[in-house]
């Protein structure tokens, strides 16, 4: 078997595995070869090295080893609450062994009078230490010696019903280990290895498995995350460099319109981060090179406005923009914010979603492509067939992550000689590690301050039993003319639920506030309805909102300076600093609500002291990454855009940046890898499947 290819041999073929037990494994692990079990890493060891004596034992401890012998059994209780408990004694004190399930099949195992190993959680019961379900083998020589850290596998319920336990993960491990050792090859060259100090490929493949210490542990994981972030940082910014070189951008650096703007039009002065933004942008569009960035800035802090002046940069230059959303709310809140200037300047746009009828579509199609549009907003159909362009200059995109890269790129490619610029916005503020790894081939400009005269929103988080304070407050601020929403979670498993949830919410509104106008919103509406009962609540005709999250990204409603939160412990981080966005758009004083009953867990309680504490997006979205992990953050699970196999970027951001400035620097010195001191980073991505995501993996 040729050397590249040995970690892709099939997963049956390993010594224990064979056909049964491998389509298990592909189903429940996605492990198909050699390379794919190497690489299912554990996610904690239990220390082994430690025999603890029995009167040491306390509830407080993770995980124990004692040893001892059985000294009776006692079988309580009947039938299905029948417990099998095993009394265990150390020679000087004793403890209890207790069995939930598979109680015939222990009592046939486990033998008084003979020496035993046992590992387990202790827990308390009265005045006695007890550990349930422990891990029972007869002492000898290898596990008298206690020196291990036991690796524990991901493992699915399937696995286990069929036998298949992390024990059993680590004996396959064991055995592939002795097949591929020597087929393990180095992928870091060795003056990057002493330059980060790290351990060779081998040892912290053999050391990830099997750690001896936890020194060696820590080397292993340590050098596993850095060639892994390396990896990626690589592809990253080898596809940066890739694109500035390879792709022309079209040059617009006449700023007479722009000025004009400013001098004439612009409503009020820019905050020096919108003015910073606008610089960076400006550069890039000048530079002959074409654009790719990302611009990031929290709900409010003004990236409509940054967009229209870049529009007004390519219009300039004799060329059109579009601007794409994800929804018609948006893309209709976009072209009614932007419509305002560009009548102002005289500049031609429209709005074209999947609504708006075949008869209109016709004239704007025309004007399109005759150049007399310069500017064009709405949603995927933007990137139909029909929409065609005479220039393109610009192409913002809106809420990023809800486009696939397939769908930007069809944006790009309305040109025929040149690509439009890109601009990436989003308001949902990105943590620097999560930002430098899904968009790295991006550069980032980010809007770091909001608007002069805005008052920060007061936040405050109540319990269910403050119900009647929280209504005096309602009320005495639609006393002052102010508007109120209130929002309820929308509960996947039954949309039934979700209604009564709401019509509860409305009823008992209604009954406080009779005399008060409410709206109600919900996804069960028809557009059409939801359309109008937002209208009513824009033009003042009603002063309560109640709804579900269909108002998390939608209308501005400057009036509106009340958020209440209904079971906001029910709610992510990023959706309930979404929804606080909605208010605090006008000049007065705004306020949000979290409303909760007293049963929180801890995660609930971190997310509504967050809540509580800042009204800063991004110190937000950092708490979120720790608390959810990337993939759910930014919906990447799915995408693939997260291949991660080892590292964490809510704990390794000091690693990766290390790993993209060893990146950074090679490829400034060695654009094509093609020095000798490169050449395994070259083997390496040559040796990876050209789909690869993360160019670590072992193939």
């Amino acid at each position: 078997m040729a050397l590249a290819n040995f970690f892709d041999t099939a997963i049956e073929f390993l010594k224990g595995v064979g056909p049964q037990r491998a389509v298990l494994l592909q189903k429940e692990l996605k492990i198909f070869s050699f390379g794919d079990l190497i690489q299912h890493y554990p996610f904690r060891y239990e220390d082994r090295t430690k025999f603890y004596s029995i009167a040491e034992v306390d509830d407080a401890m993770p995980y124990v080893q004692v040893k001892g012998k059985f000294t009776d059994f006692e079988i309580i209780g009947a039938r299905n609450k029948r417990r099998l408990i095993g009394y265990f004694s150390d020679g000087k004190s004793d403890m209890e062994m207790v069995w939930f399930q598979r109680i015939d099949w222990v009592i046939h195992k486990i033998k008084p009078g003979i020496e035993y190993v046992a590992f387990g959680k202790p827990t308390r019961f009265g005045k006695k230490i007890n550990i349930a379900h422990p891990e029972i083998e007869p002492v000898t020589e290898n596990n008298l010696k206690g020196n291990t850290f036991q690796p524990v596998y991901p493992i699915s319920e399937k696995l286990r019903a069929r036998y298949i336990d992390s024990k059993q993960i680590a004996k396959l491990q064991v055995e592939l280990f002795r097949v591929a050792e020597a087929h393990i090859r180095e992928t870091l060259p060795d003056n990057l290895l002493k330059q980060q100090h790290l351990i060779n490929k081998k040892e912290a493949l053999k050391n990830i498995h099997f750690p001896k210490t936890q020194e060696l542990l820590l080397a292993a994981q340590q050098r596993l995350k850095f060639e892994e972030l390396f990896y990626i940082q690589l592809r990253l910014i080898k596809m940066k460099l890739v694109r500035q070189d390879k792709f022309k951008g079209q040059v617009f650096n006449d700023t007479n319109i722009l000025t004009k703007f400013y001098k004439e039009h612009l409503p009020f002065d820019l905050t020096e981060a919108q003015k910073r933004v606008i610089r960076e942008i400006y550069i890039d569009m000048k530079s002959g090179k074409q654009m790719s960035r990302l611009l990031q800035g929290d709900v409010g802090s003004g990236k409509t406005i940054v967009a229209f002046i870049c529009l007004l940069l390519v219009i300039g230059g004799e060329a059109q923009g579009a601007l794409m959303a994800p929804t018609e709310i948006l893309a209709q809140q976009h072209y009614a914010n932007l419509k305002k200037y560009a009548d102002l300047m005289g500049i031609t746009i429209a709005l074209l979603t999947g609504s708006v009828k075949k008869s209109k579509r016709q004239p704007i199609h025309e004007q399109l492509q005759k150049g007399e549009l310069k500017i064009l907003i709405g949603t995927h159909a933007l990137i139909e067939e029909e929409v065609k362009f005479k220039k393109l200059g610009l192409a913002i995109i809106d809420e990023q992550h809800r486009f696939g890269v397939a769908q930007r790129s069809k944006l790009w490619q309305k040109n025929a000689e040149v690509y439009p610029h890109v601009l990436v916005m989003t308001a949902t503020p990105i943590p620097r590690t999560l930002a430098m790894t899904l968009y790295g081939d991006l550069e980032i400009s980010t809007i770091d301050e909001l608007p002069k005269g805005r008052k920060p929103i007061q936040t405050t988080h109540q319990f269910d039993s403050s119900r009647l304070k929280v209504n005096g407050f309602i009320r005495s601020q639609i006393e002052l003319g102010r508007q109120v929403y209130v929002v309820y979670p929308l509960i996947d498993e039954s949309e039934k639920l979700d209604l009564k949830h709401l019509m509860d919410g409305y009823e008992s509104m209604s009954r406080a506030f009779p005399d008060v106008p409410i709206s109600i919103v919900h996804g069960q509406m028809k557009p059409q309805a939801k359309d109008f009962e937002m209208a009513r609540f824009v033009k003042g005709e009603t002063k309560i909102m109640v709804a579900t999250t269909v108002i998390e990204v939608g209308v501005d409603v400057p009036n509106a300076s009340v958020m209440i939160i209904e079971n906001a412990e029910r709610f992510g981080l990023s959706q309930l600093h979404q929804l606080r966005g909605r208010v605090g758009r006008g000049a007065e004083q705004s306020y949000c609500i979290l409303m909760t009953s007293y049963k929180l867990g801890a995660d609930s309680k971190t997310r509504l002291e967050t809540m509580v504490k800042t009204n800063n997006g991004f110190e937000i979205a950092e708490t979120d990454l720790k608390l959810r992990g990337p993939g759910d953050l930014m919906g990447t699970q799915q995408s693939g855009a997260l291949d991660l196999l080892i590292a964490d970027l809510s704990k390794d951001g000091k690693l990766l940046q290390r790993a993209r400035e060893a990146a950074n620097e090679i490829l400034i010195n060695d654009p094509e890898l093609k020095k000798m001191e490169n050449a395994l980073i070259r083997t390496q991505i040559e040796s990876v499947k050209k789909t690869a995501v993360n160019w670590s993996r072992i193939s």
